[in-house]
C-alpha cells in the first residue's frame, strides 16, 4: 500500500485509514454556494502547496488564505490563463516537488478544452503525482451547469470527495461521500461535516 498523506482532518484521515496515498489525484465536487472552500484550505495545510486559480485572481485567493482562521502557511498562488489553461497547468505542476499538494481551483476551465488534449493533461497529472509522491486536488464546482469532460476527470481520478448541502428548516447540512478509492476502501456512509469557521466532523453518529 502506498504512504498514506494527511488531509489535515483527523478524523477524515482515520476513517481513510491515514489519509490519502501518495500520488494520488483527488476529485473534490462541491456546490458552488457552499463553504466548501474550507476543506481546499485544510488539504492545503500539511504540505507545500502550488495553488492554481482558474478564475480568481492570485491576489483574491491569497487574501482569503490570509483571512481564514485555518492554520495554514500562504501557498505559491498561479493564475491559470484562460487562453492556454492546458499549457499553463503543464508547465507548473511540472516543478513540484516531492510530496507537495496541487489544488486545482476549479477544474471546470480544463474541463471544458478538447477532450484528447485534457485527457493528456490528466495522464501526465496523474504520472508525475505518482513519481514525486504528492497529490493533486481537482476541485469541480457542481451546480446546474457541469462541464461535460467531468465524468473523464472522475473516471481518470484516484480519489473522489462528494460535498453535497441541503437545507433543513433553519439548519443547513453538509455531508462528505467519498464513492471512489483507488488503492483504498471508499466510505460505505456519508460524513457529516460542520462548515464554520473549520471543518469538523460530527461524530454524533460514532463515526470515529
Amino acid at each position: 500500500m502506498a504512504d498514506r498523506l494527511p488531509t489535515g482532518i483527523d478524523v477524515l484521515d482515520r476513517k481513510l485509514d491515514g489519509g490519502l496515498p501518495g500520488g494520488s489525484v483527488l476529485v473534490y465536487e462541491s456546490p458552488p454556494a457552499s463553504q466548501g472552500e474550507l476543506l481546499l484550505y485544510e488539504l492545503a495545510r500539511p504540505r507545500d502547496t502550488l495553488y492554481l486559480t482558474a478564475d480568481r485572481t492570485e491576489s483574491a485567493v491569497t487574501d482569503a488564505f490570509a483571512n481564514t482562521t485555518v492554520p495554514v502557511e500562504e501557498p505559491d498562488v498561479r493564475f491559470l490563463a484562460n487562453d492556454a489553461p492546458l499549457d499553463n497547468g503543464r508547465r507548473l505542476f511540472r516543478n513540484m516537488g516531492e510530496g507537495e499538494t496541487l489544488i486545482i481551483d476549479p477544474v471546470d476551465a480544463l474541463e471544458r478544452t478538447e477532450r484528447a488534449r485534457y485527457e493528456t493533461f490528466l495522464s501526465e497529472l496523474q504520472n508525475h503525482m505518482h513519481n514525486t509522491g504528492g497529490i493533486a486536488v481537482l476541485h469541480g464546482l457542481r451546480g446546474s451547469r457541469v462541464p461535460e469532460l467531468r465524468d473523464t476527470t472522475i473516471h481518470m481520478s484516484d480519489v473522489v470527495f462528494r460535498l453535497e448541502m441541503s437545507t433543513k428548516g433553519s439548519d443547513v447540512e453538509n455531508t462528505l461521500s467519498v464513492p471512489k478509492f483507488r488503492g483504498g476502501r471508499a466510505l460505505d456512509e456519508t460524513v457529516k461535516l460542520n462548515l464554520g469557521n473549520r471543518v469538523s466532523i460530527d461524530t454524533s453518529r460514532d463515526i470515529a
